[in-house]
């Protein structure tokens, strides 16, 4: 699976993309979960996911297939 780091999650994690291999499909909400446990310092911040580009609910599944963007909040004005 591809994932992609936008805005200042890609300077927070040090990387705009990475290849993460899945034994299993995930549901977001646990994929966002693996995901905090690999860069704990996501932890406290606040983004969607967007699977093969669609915004996608928790329950929805992501598999080794995917392409996987976490976008945060955007600011308008």
């Amino acid at each position: 699976m591809k994932v992609l780091y936008f805005a200042h999650l890609k300077e927070i994690v040090n990387t705009n993309e990475e290849q993460i291999s899945l034994n299993n499909d995930y549901s977001v909400l646990k994929f966002k979960q693996y995901l905090v446990e690999k860069h704990p310092e996501l932890e406290t911040e606040t983004f969607q996911l967007a699977v093969n580009e669609e915004f996608v609910q928790d329950t929805a599944i992501v598999s080794d297939k995917d392409i996987v963007a976490l976008i945060p909040p955007v600011s308008g004005g």
